[in-house]
């Protein structure tokens, strides 16, 4: 099958679960035998993405931005804006991409949503132009979007390509509950008018699948359930018992994703003599509000343990799997709204580190599956310190947590997994 795979590039500036699952998921379909294009809008894919070869520069961060801002630069020809388009100017772009919040660009996410309805109708036309284009035997047998803050391009594409079109739901609400209380309403409404162009809303977990169908008022029917897969045989093993142990955090370093309960759960274990010298390790990509970081750290510095705590952004983009595999447990303490999947627990199981994360959305789903997990029942610093003590006071449990996890990343959440479900859900 000829598969079109549009995802929206985050430049890799911070941990982008979605740009992993799509990127692991065209990896093991192109192993499957399909033949998978990669189209990436926005930015690059990661900071080491090359540029693609086999479809033009569509939707280019900076020449979008500033024709969707300033109303005369509509008005100047296309062509103009193509050297904004080039790959090393999208790169530098990328560097200083950090938001991943809609506040400020409400306006800018109805209009895309709006599809040729909206201000990037030129934009969106040439896409299709481009689909039309191609010779038959080129033509895509399958349009996938990686999310559906792109389901106003599903109408048009799906006419010029004449082929089904499915759509992945993951994370939108971390967007869309940015966004001014009318506006995201005005939002959903936009998105749920648009849903009729989808062939099938593919969930990242069936907790979020029952989410995006009660707000986006669909029948729960339309919608199915694949767990994103990962390849085993990327990660390095971990020692759990290593010591002294060490307790990671790969996500955002932000208030949103709970690093600042994270630290204070991390400062409450060194008080229990046992821990005294346990280390902290986290990456992920900065906070878009660099004050914050600085006050963790001031935390840390307050009570001698700034020595003991690894905190390197960027260490996510060129060593994931040495932070893993340096890690005794894994805990992301998340924001205020459940979790729609968290592809650091695939990961972390992967390695076989173990993992301790909240009993909400997603995560009670994936610990049962794979037999392992510890769940708290909430994200308090004094809940977290706890089940962290807990669980390293307890060497045959961590090894237990490990083992099992190693094996749910080898078979259910392993990229071919995913992939043959994928198959199943679209045939």
């Amino acid at each position: 099958m000829r598969i079109l795979y549009i995802l929206p590039g985050s430049g890799g500036s911070f941990y982008c679960q979605n740009c992993l699952r799509d990127m692991a998921l065209a990896d093991a379909l192109r192993q499957r035998g399909h033949t998978v294009i990669s189209m990436p809008l926005y930015l690059p894919a990661t900071a080491q993405a090359a540029a693609p070869d086999a479809v033009p520069v569509f939707y280019g961060a900076v020449s979008l931005y500033l024709r969707h801002r300033f109303a005369v630069l509509r008005r100047l020809p296309r062509a103009w804006f193509a050297p904004l388009d080039a790959w090393p100017v999208l790169r530098l772009a990328a560097r200083f991409s950090e938001s991943t919040s809609a506040a400020g660009l409400e306006d800018l996410t109805l209009s895309m949503l709006s599809g040729e309805e909206g201000r990037q109708a030129e934009e969106l036309q040439r896409v299709a132009e481009w689909i039309t284009a191609l010779p038959s035997h080129e033509k895509p047998e399958l349009i996938v979007l990686s999310n559906a803050l792109l389901i106003g391009l599903a109408r048009t594409l799906k006419q010029a390509a004449r082929c089904p079109l499915v759509c992945w739901l993951q994370d939108e609400h971390v967007w869309l509950d940015a966004m001014d209380a009318a506006l995201r309403s005005a939002a959903l409404r936009v998105m749920a008018a648009r849903a009729d162009a989808v062939d099938r809303f593919v969930a990242v977990s069936a907790s979020y699948a029952d989410r995006m169908a009660e707000w986006l008022a669909l029948d729960r029917s339309r919608f199915r359930v694949v767990y994103p897969g990962l390849d085993p045989s990327f990660y390095r093993q971990a020692d759990p018992t290593r010591q002294p142990p060490v307790i990671g955090f790969l996500s955002r370093l932000s208030a949103e994703e709970g690093f600042d309960r994270f630290v204070d759960a991390f400062l409450l274990l060194r008080r229990d003599s046992r821990f005294s010298d346990v280390r902290l390790a986290a990456t992920g990509g900065p906070s878009a509000d660099r004050r914050f970081l600085k006050r963790q750290r001031r935390k840390l510095a307050a009570v001698g343990a700034l020595a003991d705590a690894e905190i390197t952004p960027d260490r996510f983009a060129h060593d994931r799997v040495g932070f893993l595999a340096g890690l005794s447990v894994l805990s992301v303490p998340g924001g205020s709204a459940p979790e729609a999947l968290g592809y650091y627990a695939l990961e972390a199981m992967a390695a076989g580190v173990p993992l301790v994360l909240p009993a909400h959305g997603a995560f009670p789903e994936l610990a049962d599956l794979a037999r392992c997990g510890v769940l708290t029942p909430d994200a308090q610093p004094e809940t977290l310190a706890r089940a962290w003590a807990e669980l390293l006071a307890d060497p045959e449990r961590l090894r237990r947590e490990s083992e099992r996890g190693l094996a749910a990343a080898r078979t259910h959440f392993s990229h071919d997994a995913c992939a043959a479900a994928f198959e199943r859900t679209v045939v």
